[in-house]
């Protein structure tokens, strides 16, 4: 009896358990077959729609075309609105109150324009791609009297400098027009010399004429360029408005290409020179350093002992001396230069002194013609320092520098034969 109920349960079980079988099965299948029935619902009710669109806009043109092959339509992304776009996928606010890069609602657009204003992520900042200002036309310091832009070049087969005028800015003219015309040279030869065209009433010419002097490349290192920037006025007279010196010994024109360079005017020297001569330099002294720095830069009115030997071999030269306490220390000198009315020297020359040692400091600066056989002459001197050995023009030099640190302060002295 036993073995019989237990027979009755076991088929029962068994029966439950087919039974949960067979209906997992059919709602696998049922869910299988159910996606499946509504992706491609999907699908054929998508396709209507956009056949309907096309053949909507064919009908609408006058000539339609016989056939037409399928295509997937190009949707033009949306615009993205100022206040829209103020939170990216990051969470950083960016433009929220810009107007750049939005594109305009009226007027055609382009599928191009559509996308370069939706998709402003990645766009081209045109503030990079700007050249660097050049600011040697717009800074001009204080008590600028005008600017000149020039280029320089030599040709070391034809032995010929091309020099090319540019322009000028910033002319101080003497009357309420301007006239400006340059007379250019090659120093030290002061009888010859190439003239620009005058241009009329204008204060920033531009020039770009093109000069050619024949010079050796043995001696074009020492040359100096000289531009004369005058002014013409109703009667005819020439007003000299600045002037600018370039040497050629601290330039390399050997190389491709031009040196193209702007120098400030000089305003010449108009005082009555002196008896033996003037000689300018600049002074800078920088106490970080403890560096007293001397630009021996021209001398002019110079009164030779021997003007042949000048012409020809000898040159003149600039001796510096450092003393402390009236008591030499040392001493400096500048190449020989040649020539005889304007000398340009354009040379650096440096000296260690203590900041507390210049109350008791002083320089002397010697002007010296070579002759034959070894011999100098000294064609005269300035000594520039403190009150304590200087007054005047000289002592006023000194005080600037002091007053400027680190600035080279530039003057004219006039040479005496004192010792």
């Amino acid at each position: 009896m036993s073995e019989q109920v237990a027979a009755v349960v076991g088929g029962v079980m068994g029966g439950i358990l087919l039974l949960v079988l067979i209906g997992i099965a059919v709602y696998l299948f049922w869910k299988k077959v159910y996606l499946k029935a509504s992706y491609e619902e999907l699908i054929e009710s998508a396709s209507p729609v956009r056949q309907d669109t096309v053949v909507t806009q064919l009908s609408s043109s006058p000539h339609p075309p016989k056939a037409r092959t399928r295509s997937v339509p190009f949707i033009v992304p949306p615009k993205f609105n100022r206040q829209a776009w103020t939170e990216m996928i990051n969470g950083e606010h960016v433009q929220e109150d810009s107007d750049l890069y939005i594109t305009p609602d009226s007027g055609p657009r382009s599928s191009f324009h559509s996308l370069a204003g939706a998709y402003l992520v990645g766009a081209i900042n045109p503030e990079l791609y700007k050249f660097p200002e050049d600011k040697s036309e717009t800074d001009f310091p204080e008590g600028n009297i005008g600017r000149l832009w020039f280029s320089v070049e030599y040709e070391p087969e034809s032995e010929r400098l091309l020099v090319s005028l540019i322009k000028a800015r910033k002319l101080q003219s003497p009357a309420s027009s301007c006239n400006p015309f340059v007379k250019i040279y090659l120093l030290p030869d002061e009888r010859r010399y190439l003239q620009s065209k005058t241009k009329r009433k204008n204060l920033n010419p531009q020039f770009e004429e093109n000069f050619v002097f024949q010079v050796s490349s043995n001696t074009l290192h020492q040359r100096t360029l000289k531009f004369c920037v005058y002014h013409v006025d109703k009667q005819k007279k020439y007003i000299l408005l600045g002037q600018v010196t370039f040497p050629l010994k601290n330039e390399s024109l050997s190389g491709d290409g031009k040196v193209i360079v702007w120098r400030d005017l000089e305003a010449d020297n108009l005082e009555v020179p002196s008896e033996h001569g003037d000689l300018q330099f600049s002074l800078s002294y920088n106490g970080y350093l403890g560096r007293l720095t001397v630009v021996v830069l021209r001398a002019k009115g110079l009164k030779f002992q021997k003007e042949k030997q000048a012409l020809d071999k000898c040159g003149v030269f600039v001796k510096v001396s450092l003393m402390k306490q009236n008591q030499f220390i040392k001493a400096k000198r500048t190449t020989a230069v040649v020539g005889l009315s304007d000398l340009l020297f354009n040379e650096t020359l440096s000296f260690k002194v203590d900041q507390l040692e210049l109350d008791t400091t002083s320089l002397s600066l010697s002007v010296l013609q070579d002759a034959e056989e070894g011999e100098t002459y000294s064609l005269g001197r300035v000594v520039i320092g403190p009150f304590m050995y200087t007054r005047g023009k000289e002592l006023e030099h000194w005080n600037e520098m002091i007053s400027k640190p680190k600035e080279l302060v530039k003057r004219w002295h006039a040479l005496s034969l004192s010792s």
